[in-house]
């Protein structure tokens, strides 16, 4: 199958936006593309000044502008998904993505489930989740922009069965290409089309004014494009420019999103515990721990020899030090506890690890005075078929710089044991693992970083990775420093075999606020996360 992720251009003219729609699906269409996937409002800006204005600008389900998206999907017996904004009798505005059939028909739509920033001054979140549509050509699901910039609403999808995830984008951010949009693909093994807006973004007289509010240089409130098609293994086969209209075209074979196994036979749905994500589609409660440390020293250890490694990063200051996982063999539990403290003695620090407890992989958190913590982990993998007894949860531990949570091993690959940390109120994740498949520690571990914003600090054999939450984050605010286009994506420190040092700081993981009325936690749609705690694999 032939599919399409077109980017361009809408401004406040409707007809001039549906002509625009019509001419990129002809383009997509002319390439042969059986399924073409819009961007994000296609019928205008997202700024309008009311409320009402809003909702009398936006299209019925009935009305002229989607009648003519669906005529042409029949013209070229193709799919089209777009987003436009939605009138609703009862008088409420949504973000709505739909998909029509080679014929024409609306085979399904589906509101935007969270908001980003003005967003919500002009229109309404969704109030279920969005169908899964089952198609000549696959199993479809529908989403858009801030609903994948977390893993909630793909989760939610994949678990329901989708193959093929389409995601139409009205973004300015440059991390949605590097990060939120193929880890998609990747953390759940389905294929990825996804359309970007470029051009600018706001009306054109009140750019200047409202950038200065955004934080956000005017030249830069513009669609970042870069629009894509991305594999279930992360790849991304077709990407399109930071600017300027495109066409972005590849051939894909849908049935490679049905193989959901990683390389040691692991199934990444089947290894779930729905049982225990409960806090995810669960009320958000407000946190009540006090924020952690401003800075951290922390210091990964990747060494053949790791007790010599672990006092000179506790020596240089570091306060909590990550080792990888089984970092000393067969070793028993209390034999490697007792061996950290003594390289601990006289120093602050903290060092993390894991050891086999007999039926369990256990992670470790030790200081001077012994063992401080103790977190199994919690999912069973082919890669360690001695792995039985697991962990009830995820535990928190209050440190001197700030509550630390553990994700042990391969449990770094489940999107929802990080989740599970962050409402727990962590500010720093350690992570002892093995090395993965490549998206692991490319996407995978910052992406849980930026959606939880956790510091995280990881460790394996042959290297590691410390991510820092970075202080300018929340869109309109003041930020200390220039804005780069990248939004929610951590400061990446990579390490190497021996012993890096470098600073987290675990204060900056109790804002939450990406935008103003847009929190990544606690704004999770959880009342249409059911899925997540209720599907077995």
């Amino acid at each position: 199958m032939r599919v399409a992720a077109v980017q361009f251009a809408a401004g406040e003219d409707i007809t001039a936006n549906l002509a625009t729609c019509l001419r990129m699906i002809d383009a997509a269409a002319a390439e042969g593309a059986d399924l073409i996937v819009l961007p994000e409002f296609c019928n205008h800006l997202s700024w309008y000044n009311s409320r009402e204005t809003a909702h009398r600008r936006a299209c019925t389900l009935d009305g002229g502008f989607l009648g003519a998206i669906a005529g042409r999907a029949a013209r070229h017996g193709a799919y089209v998904k777009l987003n436009v904004t939605l009138a609703r009798e009862n008088g409420r505005t949504t973000a709505t993505s739909l998909l029509y059939g080679p014929d024409g028909s609306l085979l399904g739509h589906s509101d935007k489930l969270t908001l980003m920033g003005a967003e919500g001054d002009h229109m309404d979140p969704g109030e279920e989740p969005g169908p899964v549509i089952d198609t000549p050509i696959g199993r479809i699901g529908l989403y858009a922009c801030m609903e994948g910039v977390t893993s909630d609403v793909c989760r939610d999808l994949t678990l329901r069965g989708a193959q093929l995830l389409l995601n139409s984008l009205n973004s300015f951010a440059t991390d949605e290409a590097s990060l939120h949009i193929p880890v998609r693909a990747a953390e759940n093994k389905v294929w990825v089309v996804a359309a970007n807006k470029v051009g600018p973004l706001l009306p054109e007289a009140l750019t200047p004014a409202i950038a200065e509010r955004l934080g956000v240089p005017p030249e830069q409130v513009h669609g970042a494009g870069e629009s894509q098609i991305v594999a279930p293994d992360g790849t991304v086969v077709a990407k399109g420019p930071r600017s300027g209209e495109a066409v972005v075209v590849a051939d894909i074979d849908v049935s490679l999103a049905d193989v959901k196994t990683r390389p040691d036979g692991t199934g990444i749905l089947a290894m779930r515990r729905p049982e225990l994500y409960r806090p995810i589609a669960s009320e958000p409660r407000e946190r009540t721990a006090p924020p952690g440390a401003e800075g951290c020293r922390v210091a990964v250890v990747a060494a053949d020899d790791p007790l010599p490694g672990v006092a000179e990063a506790a020596a240089a200051g570091a306060e909590l030090i990550v080792l990888p996982e089984l970092a000393f063999g067969e070793t028993g539990r209390a034999e490697v506890a007792e061996a950290l403290a003594k390289a601990l003695v006289g120093t602050g620090g903290y060092a993390v690890t894991s050891v086999r407890d007999g039926d369990a992989h256990a992670g470790l958190v030790v200081s001077a005075e012994g063992e401080a913590g103790v977190q199994l982990q919690l999912h069973r993998t082919e890669r360690l078929p001695w792995v039985a007894r697991l962990g009830s949860g995820v535990e928190v531990f209050e440190l001197p710089f700030g509550r630390l949570a553990l994700v042990v091993g391969d449990d770094s690959v489940v999107v929802e044991a990080f989740r599970l940390a962050a409402i727990a109120d962590a500010d720093v994740v350690a992570v002892p693992r093995a090395a993965g498949e490549d998206w692991e520690t490319s996407l995978g571990l910052p992406e849980r970083s930026a959606e939880n914003r956790l510091n995280v600090v990881s460790a394996w054999t042959e290297g590691g990775l410390i991510l820092d939450l970075t202080g300018d984050f929340t869109l309109w605010t003041a930020w200390e420093g220039p804005f780069t286009g990248r939004i929610s994506h951590p400061i990446v420190t990579e390490a190497g075999h021996g012993v890096t040092v470098g600073t987290v700081h675990p204060a900056q993981a109790v804002n939450r606020l990406v935008s103003k009325n847009t929190d990544l936690v606690n704004g999770r749609a959880w009342r249409s996360l059911g899925t997540l705690k209720e599907t077995a694999p």
